[in-house]
């Protein structure tokens, strides 16, 4: 067997847990040295990357104790043996690791911890036993995540709650964009999270992240009306405010189609449909044509959305959807009765759609 064939047969026996045969073929002492900081592939993992990854315990014990692998040797990503068994909820195997000295909070690549890598397994076991070994839930990666932020993602209410028992100081955080743990459960729709960040955090209400978007805006424009509500009913959130180019949430959820969440924004809370946006006064109904959801376009009008307005430009939802290509939304405004016209500049719909597919609709 050559030494490629040698290597990888040595990476399936630990991959498959059979420690037994992986000890006949590490007896030789010039076998077990040539492992013994040897990386694989192209990640570079070593062996005690694959059996912690795994999870097969036994492995990485002999690999540690026999084999006297380094267990702070890191492949490509910077990963250590910890951040693989931390990141698969391999918890037996992180208790051993942190035994036997492995740094609980040794970075990888963008430098993330064992204990954010658990966090996005919802694993409260591992998480536990990271932190009560030292691990520090306030450190950040480098978009400004600590692993607060990134449980409040994955949504576990028993995760949250852990960790703000571990560190009640936690939730006081922004990414690089001023997100916070609330804007990211919010966005992601995790209801049971929001509703304990409410209730145990002191968030200001409407807090903006550095687009001037609030939570409010991330529930809405993503279809999380039940977080929407929460947020309106508990937090006074305005369902009217504006981020930092003047679009409000009515405008945010034509740009995502999402058709629940304008009619709750219009028929439930009141909000103006033809409101316009921007310093270009765009409109909902200019938004869901430039992006082509038809169907969009279709429930605005129920809604009252006005067909003909214009925008800065004299722009109509026709000239946005023709600009952007999209001939369904074209046909379909066509078919409604809004007809072309020139905008201020004296462009047509038409001349706007010239040498795309959409220009078949005007024949």
């Amino acid at each position: 067997m050559d030494e490629e064939k040698a290597f990888k047969h040595l990476i399936k026996l630990t991959q498959e847990g059979d420690l037994c045969t992986l000890k006949k073929e590490l007896g030789c002492d010039i076998v077990a040295r040539s492992v013994k900081n040897k990386h694989f592939g192209k990640s570079c993992d070593t062996l005690l990357h694959y059996a912690a990854r795994h999870g097969h315990f036994d492995i990485v014990q002999f690999l540690v104790k026999e084999i006297k692998m380094d267990i702070e040797l890191y492949n490509n990503d910077y990963k250590r043996a910890l951040h693989e068994a931390a990141s698969m909820g391999r918890k037996e195997c992180v208790s051993y690791l942190i035994s036997q000295g492995a740094k609980v909070d040794c970075l990888k690549k963008a430098d993330w911890t064992p204990l954010m890598m658990a966090c996005t397994r919802r694993d409260l076991g591992v998480i536990k036993e990271l932190l009560s070994h030292g691990a520090d839930p306030k450190l950040k990666n480098k978009d400004g995540w600590n692993s607060f932020h990134i449980a409040c993602r994955e949504g576990d209410p028993l995760v949250i709650q852990h960790l703000l028992l571990a560190n009640p100081e936690v939730w006081k955080t922004e990414s690089k964009t001023l997100r916070t743990p609330l804007h990211t459960a919010a966005m992601h729709g995790c209801e049971a999270v929001v509703t304990i960040l409410l209730q145990s955090c002191g968030y200001v209400p409407d807090g903006r992240d550095s687009c001037g978007v609030t939570p409010f805006m991330d529930a809405v424009r993503n279809g999380h009306i039940s977080v929407a509500k929460l947020l309106l009913e508990t937090h006074k959130a305005s369902p009217t405010a504006a981020d930092v180019l003047g679009a409000q949430p009515v405008h945010q959820a034509a740009i995502t189609a999402q058709e629940e969440a304008l009619e709750f924004l219009v028929r439930d809370l009141q909000v103006e449909v033809n409101q316009t946006a921007t310093d270009m006064q765009l409109t909902a109904l200019h938004y869901a044509a430039k992006e082509g959801h038809t169907s969009t376009v279709r429930k605005l009008l129920t809604l009252g959305a006005d067909l003909h307005v214009r925008d800065k430009k004299g722009r109509t939802a026709l000239h946005m959807a023709c600009s952007g290509q999209h001939a369904e939304t074209a046909r379909t405004l066509l078919q409604l009765g809004l007809e072309d016209a020139q905008d201020s500049s004296g462009t047509t719909a038409q001349q706007l759609a010239k040498k795309t597919d959409v220009l078949t609709v005007f024949e």
